[in-house]
């Protein structure tokens, strides 16, 4: 089967079954894949996310990556010479951040409710890991965003959701080169009337796979042997592109 006959089966299933899995939340929905696999020359994907709602309302989506703990440094003259000098670690950052919405958020939800359910970069919270000043706080996790944002891993915009007559909705998830690689979830909100009234989750994997996979494994599993590869690597392919100026 075509992708392209799945997404029109896939319509045709959740448009058949929304009246029944609609009436427990509102909404139901699913991804056109659950995974996306990370192979040699890889330059990124997207995931089309689609569903149907009940009755009147907007969709937002997110999307968040594995979180882990994040170092952020800020540079200073030490000596005369620029080099890190201040640094804050905050835990339990997602890997990944994307926001898409069915019109602007400011225009569909409430601030404390987006802020309830994070939705929204100004909305995430950053915990750090040790004491630190309310004021670093504030500084470094305004930093961690434009670096995140910079590497194209927290999205800078809102996403577009469009709605198929009243009921159907879609949208494309892209995901850049660098995805990160572990679980993911996706979360779908029905809002009406600026309050969430229902809602979604719905898992999907990023994953290295194939050559690619087999040397992250290594690495991870053997990272001392790893690294002492890659040097001899290194040292021999010196040695190699040297020989034709050493003939000369």
């Amino acid at each position: 089967m075509t992708r392209r006959r799945r997404w029109v089966w896939a319509l045709w299933v959740l448009f058949t079954l929304a009246p029944t899995a609609a009436r427990a939340d509102g909404i139901v929905a699913d991804l056109s894949s659950h995974s996306i696999a990370i192979t040699t020359g890889f330059t990124g994907a997207s995931v089309t996310l689609f569903g149907a709602i009940e009755g009147h309302g907007d969709v937002i989506a997110v999307i968040r990556g594995p979180e882990r703990d994040l170092t952020i440094w800020r540079k200073g003259k030490i000596a005369g010479v620029w080099a890190n000098q201040e640094s804050v670690t905050f835990a339990n950052v997602p890997s990944f951040y994307a926001v898409a919405a069915s019109r602007p958020l400011g225009d569909i939800i409430d601030p404390a409710e987006a802020a309830l359910h994070h939705i929204g970069v100004d909305n995430l919270k950053f915990a750090p890991t040790s004491a630190v000043p309310p004021d670093r706080v504030r500084l470094f996790a305004r930093a961690l965003i434009r670096v995140q944002q910079k590497a194209g891993v927290f999205s800078s915009a809102v996403g577009k959701i469009a709605f198929l007559g009243d009921r159907l909705f879609r949208t494309t998830l892209a995901f850049p080169a660098n995805v990160p690689t572990g679980s993911y979830l996706v979360e779908i909100f029905l809002v009406r009337d600026n309050d969430i009234v229902g809602g979604q989750t719905t898992p999907f994997a990023v994953s290295k796979v194939g050559v690619d996979a087999a040397v992250f494994n290594f690495a991870r599993a053997h990272a001392l042997a790893y690294g002492a590869i890659a040097v001899m690597t290194a040292v021999v392919a010196g040695w190699i592109a040297s020989l034709p100026f050493r003939n000369a």
